[in-house]
């Protein structure tokens, strides 16, 4: 069956298999084929080498290993054979090396401490993983003491020793006090690297019993505590007292209350001292000193500058750390401690040595039968490394001896290999400070050609296009490749092709006799085979009939024509767009088969029109401009785009420059601004025009730069205002000379897509720009700052390429170079790349959580080594968890909760923490490629805060003198209840507040009694609960107590005369003869003018007339103020029980409540005296002015 393949303009890169790799050859990766092959055994998965276990825990020892025939696995124990058949608690995973030891049954983890060995072996060699050294973790207990408890002048210097017991790994030491808080630290008080507490000066506010050392072993997430050690300090304060009786007041008050003393140093001692440290781990050198006041440390680097970007300073600069460490960060590095009585300082002599670390590690090698190889194993450190070779496990001097081999220091040199050759070749380089082994095979392979393309595989591309006809193949020795044209056709040789390494011709220019049948055949000496393939060459895609520049006045019609000419064996789809977007969904445009018509044409259709025709191959488009105009109601002068230019002519034919003339075309009444003009590269993309320059419009002709191999053809577009012309005919043809390549690809990235590779991609040349035929580039690498020799390859026709076997996130210096037949481009620049990330090894140490309060705490933890992220560092990510609310005592669903710190941080904030909770937490450090391992999870818990409100207050039974009251516990207690708090007071007939009583209830209680309480009278209740920390948020109710019968008859003749209907009717047929008066009045006023009768009265004045007084403006007597007056706090509200802005200028806020009203879940309305946030209700009623005597009287109806 034939498979088809399509190989469009652009040149799209295929997967390619390389056959080839120096001198040695590499297997493709085809399943069957792997299947096929012999491999010897290769270390995919191994325990690290210092493997610390839990003693509480199976031991689980790692050990995978892949190869062909699968290979057998055995181990070694501190050097000699384990023979895991005698032990019953040792077993082997089926199909894997991995050892289980079971010592959950009775076993003990001390019984298999030891260094394992695994070896994984088949009949084409034996691979070894590294030496293992097993420990269980240990946390012993703190030896039995008494600490003396310290007695300290006031500005004395003082250090808290910790000393924590030798555990494995090492303990995480840090101080707290009895209530599990952590002791707070400063410039004046800090822990030292070894645990200590030091004190640069003490205060009479260090007095306390309780300075208690932990250590924390996270292994086994055990935390052991130091006895107490009490501290008291003498102020001189209390001297003074002491001593004040027998000095004069100008005696006593001239001396400090502390004396001032210059810098000592507390940790290091003396004024020297040394650190030796190894490359790639953290560099920290600590200095502490004691003083008043308490000195500022300083750090200098002598003759040089702390490293930028890896220095940091941690607690409060007493510690300088550096991350990274490198043998240029050797040296004196001094401390100086400062205050303001002097200096003191010490100087620390860092010295840098290296354990063993990888220049060229060995690469597994695949030869064929009789070809020559080498193994390079090269490593560096201080002091040097050692290189040993062994041999399938066993030291290459005691090895069986293979004449083909030849052992030169780091490198094996293999000559004229034979299948007995293969071998698995372990390197191990070693200093004192540790060692690296790799494992490397020899796999000697004896195959015949073998072509891995499919058959008939079906080839189509487009006339003038590069054609590549892929021919995958492998066999060793490495096969030669031929290609033939036709059944019985001659060996394809030539400018006309290109040939590739990987077996893949290349038609550079196919035409369409160039349609036929290719024969690939690989042969060596052991066989040979062919593969048939097709190549079918179509018809480029023409636009015959282009759309035309359209002017349209309004309301009209328009239609663009978009004829195509094609390969018949082609279909094409034809695509119209406006302005580069899809055509709008408007039923006037209507598309045909070779045009577009728009009716009833709007100002929103002005645009430039395209047609696109695509096939399965290629793809043209032509667009023209729409310009709507107004009607002329008249006929004017018609201004139009120019006519296109005519009659172009080329002269002044040199390599790389032509000159073109042309004649103008009409400018349609509006002059020629300027000359576009474009050309066409008929090899490389026929019936694409690009820019090539512009000129005045007054200039006709133009100087033109030309490139390299390049089929030019040229038009020319005339500009006016109005717009483009349409443009002219094409020149005639001319293809320049070809030539190097003048210029390099762009974009070149080098990133890696899996731990161990590089990917370098890069952005490949436009087929003019490779300036001639057979465009390669050559692909350079080497690893930065390791004196490497570039790596090169020459590539064709793909924009990527792999570097495999790479370590993990390490930079690259990379560079890509165009070359052609005729040689290579210009030197490249350099550009750094890095190979793929891996998930960061390690997670952060010594986690800290701080709470602040009950509902915020801070993290704080060690940013990971650098070198130990391998990727980009993107930051840090803490996840957290409630575990349990301390007050419940219930467990819940676990509901994981992330934040993510971007960049290199040391901490971060967790915020909206539930009071009184217990938490977890652990820290992961994020790369590119994902997460890091999580750090032991760290638990802290919050403090108490104040409960949420009872879940509800119901009020039953009520009685004439007493009510029930029941009520739910907090939703949120946030601590333990300490007890509840009842206030109520009477709300008299006009809503006026009666006395506080305030009751306190114990916190076990549900319900109460009140008794004594005035029957038929209406309460209020504010109900909430407390903690140690304080009282929580407020739950409101009301409640009446049963009217007394006896009185029910006589209160129901009491009726309130101003809510009877009568009486609202006759006060407004008062009101209304009253208005009527005043009317009338005014009219008889206004026509009489002033009368006699009037001289009299104000003569002889009414006594029973009063004026009005000047204070405050009342009419004497006649004058009710009390209706003047604003309304009271304890006015009656209307009926509805709102209170309207407009009505009163009083406010229910004035009682210290809300104003915003609700309904309680039984439906009472509680707006008039609760809101949004409950306060303390007032004490009795607190309103600045008296109250009515009618609303006085009423509350104590």
């Amino acid at each position: 069956m034939m498979t088809k393949k399509s190989l469009s303009a652009s040149r799209a890169p295929l997967i390619l298999f390389l056959c080839q790799m120096i001198t040695a050859l590499e297997v493709p990766l085809d399943s069957k084929l792997l299947e096929e092959l012999s491999q010897p055994p290769t270390i995919t998965q191994q325990s690290p080498k210092d493997y610390i276990v839990d003693p509480r825990e199976n031991i689980v020892i790692q050990c995978e290993a892949k190869g062909k025939p699968p290979p057998s696995f055995s181990w070694t124990r501190n050097g000699t054979h384990f023979d895991i058949d005698k032990d019953a608690r040792v077993t082997m995973k089926p199909n894997s090396g991995t050892l289980v030891i079971n010592i959950m049954n009775g076993g003990k983890a001390e019984a298999y401490e030891g260094v394992y060995q695994c070896t994984a072996r088949n009949e084409r060699g034996a691979a070894i993983s590294n030496n293992i050294v097993i420990r269980p973790s240990r946390s012993p207990l703190w030896t039995k003491e008494k600490p003396e408890p310290k007695q300290v002048q006031e500005g004395d210097s003082l250090v808290l020793h910790c000393r924590p017991p030798i555990g494995l790994p090492p303990p995480i030491i840090f101080w707290m006090d009895n209530s599990f808080q952590r002791l707070p630290q400063s410039e004046r008080v800090s822990q030292g690297l070894n645990g200590d507490l030091y004190f640069s000066n003490v205060r009479p506010e260090d007095t306390r019993e309780d300075y208690i050392c932990y250590a924390r072993f996270n292994h086994t997430q055990t935390i052991q505590q130091k006895q107490p050690i009490s501290v008291k300090v003498f102020s001189m304060d209390s001297m003074n007292e002491t001593i004040a009786a027998n000095l004069s007041d100008s005696d006593f008050y001239g001396a400090k209350s502390v004396t001032e003393r210059r810098p000592n140093l507390l940790t290091p001692a003396g004024s020297t001292s040394t650190k030796v440290e190894l490359r790639g781990n953290t560099l920290l050198l600590e200095c502490i000193a004691g003083g008043v006041p308490t000195p500022v440390i300083r750090w200098i680097k002598e003759g040089g500058e702390l490293p930028a970007n890896r220095t940091f300073f941690e607690n409060f600069k007493k510690t300088l750390k550096i991350i990274d460490v490198s043998e240029a960060d050797a040296g004196n590095y001094k401390c100086v401690a400062r205050n303001v009585l002097g200096s003191v300082h010490h100087t620390i002599t860092v010295t840098v040595k290296a354990a063993p670390y990888w220049i060229t590690a060995p690469r597994n090698l695949v030869l064929s039968p009789g070809e020559d190889g080498t193994l390079i194993c090269r490593a560096n450190g201080n002091p040097k490394p050692n290189i040993n070779w062994l041999a399938n496990g066993v030291t290459i001097a005691i090895a069986p001896v293979d004449p083909s081999r030849k052992v030169d220091g780091d490198t094996i040199m293999f000559s004229d290999v034979q299948e007995r050759s293969s071998a698995v070749y372990q390197c191990n380089a070693s200093n004192e400070y540790g060692y690296l082994l790799a494992n490397a095979f020899v796999n000697i392979l004896a195959e015949s050609p073998r072509i891995l393309t499919l058959p008939n595989t079906l080839y189509q591309v487009i006339a003038n296009h590069p054609a590549l006809l892929d021919c995958s193949y492998f066999g060793s020795p490495k096969p030669e490749i031929k290609w033939f044209k036709g059944v019985k056709g001659n060996n394809l040789h030539g400018d006309a092709y290109v040939f590739h390494d990987n077996g893949t011709l290349e038609i550079p220019v196919a035409q369409k006799d160039s349609t036929g049948t290719y024969t690939c055949i690989a042969s060596n000496k052991l066989g040979k085979e062919e593969n048939e393939v097709q190549l079918e060459v179509k018809d480029p895609t023409m636009i015959i009939k282009q759309p035309e520049y359209k002017i349209i006045q309004r309301s009209g019609q328009v239609s663009f024509e978009c004829t195509i000419k094609h390969d018949p064996t082609l279909l094409p789809t034809v695509t119209w767009l406006k302005d580069n977007s899809e055509l709008p969904d408007d039923e006037r445009l209507i598309v045909g088969k070779e045009n577009l018509t728009i009716l009833n044409v709007t100002d929103k259709d002005d645009g430039t029109y395209t047609c696109v025709a695509n096939t399965t191959l290629d793809s043209v488009s032509a667009s023209a401009v729409l310009t709507i105009v107004a009607p002329s109601p008249t006929p004017a002068i018609i201004y139009a785009h120019p006519n296109p230019p005519f009659d172009l002519e080329l002269t002044g034919h040199l390599e790389r420059s032509i000159q073109l003339s042309w004649i103008p075309g009409d400018d349609n009444n509006s002059p020629i601004t300027n000359f576009v003009i474009e050309y066409e590269d008929v090899m490389h993309e026929p019936g694409v025009w690009h820019y090539q320059t512009e000129v005045p419009g007054t200039q006709t002709t133009a100087q033109l730069k030309l490139s390299p191999y390049v089929n030019y053809s040229f038009r020319v577009v005339a500009v006016n205002e109005i717009g483009r012309s349409q443009p002219s005919e094409p020149s005639e043809q001319y293809l320049t000379k070809a030539a190097n390549p003048d210029e390099n690809p762009s974009g070149i990235q080098g990133i890696g897509s899996e731990p161990d590779n590089l990917v370098i991609t890069w952005e490949p040349l436009k087929g003019f720009q490779s300036n001639g035929p057979g465009l390669q580039y050559k692909v350079s690498w080497r690893q930065k700052d390791a004196d490497d020799e570039w790596t090169s390859v020459i590539v064709a026709n793909v924009s990527k390429y792999i570097v495999s076997g790479t370590p993990t996130f390490v930079p690259y210096e990379i560079k890509v170079q165009s070359l052609n037949d005729l040689g290579y481009a210009p030197e490249p620049s350099e550009v750094i790349g890095h190979s793929g990330e891996d998930l960061p090894m390690v997670a952060p140490n010594n986690v800290q959580v701080h709470v602040i309060n009950s509902t915020l705490a801070k993290v704080h933890w060690d940013p990971v080594p650098l070198k130990t992220v391998r990727g980009h560092l993107q930051g840090y990510r803490i996840y957290y968890w409630k575990v349990q609310s301390l007050s419940q005592r219930s467990r819940r669903h676990v509901e994981k909760k992330i934040l993510t710190f971007n960049g290199n941080r040391t901490h971060g904030m967790l915020p909206g923490l539930e009071p009184y909770s217990s938490y977890r937490l652990n820290v992961r450090v994020v790369n590119g490629k994902g997460e890091g391992p999580a750090s032991p999870d760290k638990i802290f818990k919050t403090p108490e805060g104040v409960p949420s409100a009872p879940s509800f207050l119901k009020i039953t039974d009520p009685m004439l003198d007493s009510l029930t009251l029941e009520w739910g516990l907090p939703t949120y207690p946030n601590g333990i209840l300490t007890t509840y708090i009842l206030k109520f007071q009477p709300i008299n007939s006009t809503h006026e507040l009666g006395p506080l009583v305030e009751i306190r209830i114990p916190a076990n209680e549900t319900s109460l009694i009140l008794r004594n309480l005035n029957y038929s009278t209406r309460y209020k209740f504010y109900f909430y609960a407390q903690t140690s920390v304080g009282s929580g948020s407020q739950i409101t109710e009301e409640a009446v107590t049963i009217m007394d019968e006896g009185k029910m008859a006589m209160a129901s003749r009491q009726v309130d005369i101003a809510t009877q209907g009568w009486f609202i009717g006759l006060m407004c047929a008062v009101a209304l003869l009253i208005l009527i008066l005043l009317i009338v009045c005014f009219i008889r006023r206004n026509k009489g003018g002033k009368y006699p009768v009037k001289e009299k009265e104000d003569a002889h004045a009414d006594p029973e007339i009063q004026p009005m007084k000047e204070d405050d403006g009342t009419f004497g007597e006649y004058s009710d103020a009390e209706d003047h007056k604003p309304l009271k706090k304890g006015s009656r509200t209307p009926s509805d029980r709102t209170v309207k802005k407009e009505d009163s200028d009083d406010s229910l806020v004035d009682y210290g409540e809300g104003v915003n009203g609700q309904f309680n879940e039984d439906g009472s309305f509680i707006g008039q005296y609760s809101g949004k946030k409950e306060k303390e209700p007032a004490e009795g009623n607190e309103s600045s002015e008296a109250p009515s005597p009618v609303n006085a009287m009423n509350s104590f109806v």
